[in-house]
């Protein structure tokens, strides 16, 4: 199967740089509605097949135009959702309490899933729930699938379970709002990283640090 992790659009509280995880969330900027109508072009050359959005009110808002586009619904599904900033909620990102939210994200990433962040869930936890939401797509049978989601879910899910990518990879590669990861494999045999916001990753084994862009592109 052929996944695309696709973060929502901008929305206020990216502006304002703050960890904004709670349900149902912000809705977009005008930016994050530009963004949001540019995606059936964006993603033109993918054959998608199922339509996957969180709970929270951006990534349905984004998957929107996708899905008129395609004449698809839109899944919504808890799952998806961002990783819980717990006591960390609505406290600048670029903070050093901020920091530790996407600290613990990727010790999650990084297999010490028992770790908890702080008022909020566990890694088991996350990963649990975002892999069940996966599992369900695969099972589907499509051939592609595009799941909107939010930025650290995405970025945390991919290092843990894509195996040519690591956390210093994810890490070093945010994701601007609206960017993709795309990966192929399944559920049973594992996946890999395809490409990363538009910069084609090589796959394991073949060259360089896990991971590394072809074209160094994505930093």
């Amino acid at each position: 199967m052929r996944l695309l992790l696709v973060r929502h659009g901008q929305t206020p509280t990216n502006v304002a740089a703050l960890l904004d995880t709670g349900v149902p969330g912000p809705g977009l900027t005008e930016l994050g509605v530009r963004q949001a109508a540019a995606l059936p072009q964006a993603l033109a050359g993918e054959d998608i097949e199922v339509l996957y959005a969180s709970d929270l009110v951006r990534t349905q808002l984004t998957a929107a135009p996708l899905a008129a586009a395609r004449g698809l619904d839109v899944l919504v599904r808890d799952g998806l959702r961002e990783i819980s900033a717990g006591d960390l909620e609505l406290l600048p990102g670029e903070s050093e309490q901020g920091a530790r939210y996407m600290r613990t994200a990727f010790a999650w990433a990084a297999g010490d899933v028992g770790l908890r962040m702080p008022g909020g869930e566990s890694g088991a936890e996350f990963l649990a729930r975002y892999d069940a939401v996966v599992a369900e797509a695969a099972a589907s049978g499509a051939g592609t699938v595009a799941l909107v989601s939010h930025g650290a879910a995405i970025r945390t899910w991919s290092a843990a379970r894509a195996g040519n990518i690591d956390v210093p990879f994810a890490a070093a590669h945010r994701l601007a709002n609206t960017g993709t990861v795309v990966l192929e494999g399944t559920p049973a045999d594992g996946w890999q990283v395809v490409s990363w916001a538009g910069a084609t990753v090589v796959p394991a084994g073949e060259a360089g640090p896990a991971g590394q862009p072809v074209d160094g592109a994505g930093s």
